[in-house]
């Protein structure tokens, strides 16, 4: 008969994959052993070993909540036009709060996992990108048609993605102001893209 689940299963496992994020990130992938991995969540290797059998798919189950996490964020937010694109980056700015290990991981790691474990989570970048798409086409509807979408999109996810380089909480500007800050910046000059065009 399989062991059954403990009731603290989940918190614990989220502590697995946080501590995991964060050795990954401060030592790289390949030089993170799932002893360090153990002793940093202050469990036995068994124990790891129960919630994971190998370090691939814990980076894999790392990888996987981090994304969905994001689709999930950028799905719930609200309202038409600039305001949705406005509230699709600042929801994502918060859901990189406290993430920025994952982040990283995500960038220098996703590329050694196996092709299927790849793909299932290029599936969820690609879902993520194609809803910023269409909050941006929405916002200015002759992009829609526009080989200028691919490159707006990915130039906000650019300005997004790499915050955490320089960002420091509580000094200058908000999550939310920079996220209207880089949404505005980005539509204007989309906008004045096309007006020469």
């Amino acid at each position: 008969m399989a062991r059954p689940r403990a009731q603290d299963y989940s918190a614990k496992r989220d502590v697995i994959l946080r501590r995991a994020a964060e050795l990954f990130a401060q030592h790289g992938y390949s030089a993170t052993s799932i002893s360090m991995i153990a002793e940093a969540c202050g469990v036995s290797k068994a124990l790891l070993y129960h919630y994971y059998p190998d370090k691939e798919a814990l980076l894999y189950d790392l990888l996987r909540a981090h994304l969905e996490a994001l689709v999930s964020v950028a799905e719930a937010a609200h309202g038409r036009g600039r305001e949705k694109l406005h509230a699709m980056s600042g929801a994502l700015l918060e859901a990189y709060r406290d993430a920025d290990s994952q982040h990283q991981v995500q960038i220098s790691s996703l590329k050694l996992l196996a092709p299927e474990r790849q793909e299932a989570l290029r599936r969820l970048e690609r879902r993520l990108v194609d809803l910023f798409a269409q909050a941006i086409a929405e916002a200015l509807p002759h992009l829609a048609e526009s080989p200028l979408l691919k490159p707006v999109t990915m130039s906000l996810f650019g300005m997004l993605n790499w915050h955490y380089l320089w960002f420091r909480e509580g000094k200058g500007l908000s999550r939310a102001e920079y996220a209207k800050l880089a949404t505005t910046m980005l539509l204007s000059g989309a906008e004045a893209t096309l007006a020469r065009a």
